[in-house]
């Protein structure tokens, strides 16, 4: 049971808040929310000339004084509550369990009207999105992060759909040898549900045995940089294909 000092020492805490809330919200004007009209906030006598890109500002700029404000008077409604609850002897206690809470914990959270075990206000970390359930295919069902698995993750799948075009443009990589549109995102040069350049064109068996070369783009500059560095595949001494002698051959 909270001792007479403690409930007095609590009791000053929320007095403070309450008074600090209260300045807050009346010096800003409850975030210029009280003005007459819209325009005021930002010192404009009309919206009408406005570019549809600045009026999107300011109704950002306006959403979140509403979503500050409706916190801080939330804020202030539980402060009050809480100190009601002083005044009629119900304070400390688990509204859900009938439990007093310990004192550590209204200490930190003086408004607060549960006990640790029945907060509302828990964090599930691994509680995932609905949406997930049904979107196929699924990134999180299509990764393995914990074995530090390769698959066609969330950054595969953006450079999939930047290759169709952005806002961006060849200007806007300055000191990068950009050749055309499709090239005019971020890490365009990476490879795509793959990581090394060999991977696309290498294919093993079930046990990783007999390996085959597939003739690519990236198998020709691979075996270019090798000829010219003096170095063997780390493939080892693997068999050309007909396909890469008709290639050689044309």
């Amino acid at each position: 049971m909270l001792t007479s000092n403690q409930l007095e020492k609590l009791q000053q805490i929320l007095h403070k808040q309450q008074e600090s809330l209260v300045a807050h919200l009346q010096q800003n004007d409850h975030f210029d929310l009280e003005s007459e009209a819209f325009q005021e906030t930002v010192g404009e006598l009309s919206n009408y000339d406005n570019h549809p890109g600045d009026s999107a500002t300011d109704l950002y700029e306006r959403e979140k004084d509403i979503a500050l404000n409706e916190h801080a008077e939330q804020e202030l409604k539980d402060v009050v509550k809480a100190l009601y609850r002083m005044s009629s002897g119900d304070y400390g206690t688990c509204e859900e369990c009938g439990k007093e809470i310990a004192y550590e914990r209204l200490e930190a959270l003086p408004t607060t009207k549960y006990c640790k075990e029945h907060s509302r206000d828990k964090l599930e970390h691994e509680q995932r999105p609905v949406e997930e359930d049904i979107l196929q295919p699924g990134m999180r069902q299509r990764t393995d992060e914990q074995a530090d698995t390769t698959f066609y993750d969330a950054e595969d799948s953006w450079q999939g759909v930047a290759r169709y075009g952005t806002s961006d443009t060849p200007s806007d990589f300055a000191g990068e040898d950009i050749q055309n549109y499709s090239d005019t995102y971020i890490h365009s040069e990476e490879n795509i549900s793959y990581v090394e350049n060999y991977e696309n064109f290498s294919g093993v068996d079930l046990y990783g045995n007999e390996v085959k070369v597939f003739p690519n783009k990236q198998h020709d500059e691979y075996e270019e940089q090798l000829d010219e560095e003096g170095m063997m595949s780390i493939l080892g001494d693997v068999p050309y294909s007909e396909a890469d002698s008709y290639i050689e051959e044309e």
